[in-house]
């Protein structure tokens, strides 16, 4: 073999390695172990050979080689990079939702920035990013990535969420000097001022489009978690949507907010607290996905009474953690299909592989875990056929771990060698 450089295990990567590869430069990742996808079982020693950010082959035990730049994960098992569905890049866990009003643009930017290089180096290699807090910070942070200007993984992102006047999403409970400061300019009321919502996310570069279809658990809100928006409005926002190409996922608590949301036509409901039966169906017959961020419960529980909270939120947490544990057990029971995403920003960034280990609380194995956060998930985007999988042709998102995540998907909680686009993130 004939190669440039080597970089044995998980030694710490040099700065540089971020950079994109040179044209024509070829990478070379010897694997101890391969899983293709979640269905595969592992093939043991393989070759996987990278160039402009794509893999040009998959050799089983190969030896004779010549590359650029040689990874060497002999003793690791290599796996797709992973994906989270459901993020907020541009914040961290806060009670303090008035901080957007005292902190400029710039702050959230840089706050974004930190928590994308964190999140990509917990394994996650594609994101969809569901809310930011400012304009345009996620929309920067998505060329900022794709261009190697600063590590991080792919982003897909909604921008700024869409809700109803005076509901979740749209920051309540100040004075209205206060309130008018830290609107987000995307509330709507009626089907028409809705339908222009969507409109205008779409023009200021909206990957798809994100509604707070019921009340919300962490604003100051506190009449209940049920629908927000009409059946009408809800059916003007996705029907919009649709006619720009864009999918529409929908923050959904209650379980008649979430069947309106499903039988309006979004694609996936973000949380699903109470879901029950009679939604399941109609998600079933729309093919609507849920996406259960089950870390996000996890982390919220920890500050309830300690003043992290406002009395409201505080209130709402105790009721919601009575039925969080069973959002997985119960989607299950009712044949709905589950994709991976965590809230993540709720709870810190990084710590996003927690959910495999709730997934499996709530009745998955392994595999269906792991395939929730690659090909499932791949499938949500509709990136089936570039990301997700190890395949010749895809793009090379690629991660190591000790141990197989196939026979303990906790494995993945420690992921040490991460390549997003062919970019070793170091």
């Amino acid at each position: 073999m004939t190669f440039r450089s080597v970089i044995l295990g998980s030694v710490a990567f040099v700065a540089a390695a971020m950079a994109a590869p040179a044209a024509a430069e070829t990478v070379a990742i010897v694997a101890g172990n391969v899983i293709v996808d979640a269905n595969s079982p592992p093939t043991g020693p393989a070759l996987i050979m990278v160039e402009d950010g794509k893999i040009i082959s998959i050799t089983a035990g190969a030896t004779n080689f010549e590359a650029d730049v040689v990874f060497d994960l002999s003793t690791k098992t290599v796996l797709p990079g992973l994906i989270d569905l459901h993020t907020h890049l541009s914040g961290d866990p806060s009670g303090e939702f008035w901080r957007a009003a005292v902190n400029p643009p710039e702050w959230y930017t840089l706050i974004a920035a930190k928590n994308a290089r964190i999140t990509a180096l917990a394994g996650f290699t594609t994101v969809r990013d569901l809310g930011s807090r400012t304009d345009q910070v996620t929309q920067s942070l998505r060329r900022a990535t794709a261009n190697g200007v600063t590590p991080g993984p792919r982003i897909v992102t909604s921008a700024r969420t869409i809700s109803i006047v005076g509901g979740h999403g749209d920051t309540n409970g100040f004075h209205k000097h206060v309130n008018d400061v830290l609107a987000s300019g995307f509330t709507c009321t009626g089907p028409l001022e809705c339908a222009e919502r969507v409109r205008t996310a779409s023009k200021y570069g909206a990957d798809l489009i994100k509604i707070t279809a019921t009340g919300g658990v962490l604003s100051q809100q506190g009449r209940g978690l049920e629908a927000h928006f009409t059946p009408e409005e809800m059916t003007a926002i996705v029907d919009t949507a649709r006619t720009l190409g864009l999918k529409v996922a929908a923050h959904a608590h209650g379980a008649r907010g979430i069947e309106a949301a499903a039988r309006a036509g979004v694609q996936t409901i973000e949380h699903g607290t109470y879901i029950d039966e009679q939604a399941a169906k109609v998600m079933r017959e729309k093919g609507t996905i849920l996406v259960p961020t089950l870390m996000a419960f996890e982390g919220i529980k920890k500050n309830v009474g300690t003043g992290y909270y406002t009395p409201v939120v505080d209130d709402k947490i105790r009721t919601v953690g009575q039925f969080a544990g069973t959002i997985v057990e119960r989607a299950r029971k009712y044949g709905v299909k589950i994709a991976f995403g965590t809230d993540a920003g709720v709870f810190p960034h990084g710590e996003n592989a927690g959910e495999f280990a709730l997934m499996r609380k709530g009745g998955m194995s392994n595999a269906e875990a792991l395939a929730s956060a690659t090909t499932v998930a791949a499938e949500v985007l509709g990136m089936g056929d570039s990301i997700g999988q190890l395949k010749t042709g895809y793009s090379a998102d690629i991660i190591a771990v000790d141990g197989n995540p196939l026979d303990d998907v906790s494995v993945l909680e420690n992921v040490e060698f991460v390549m997003v686009r062919g970019r070793v993130i170091e």
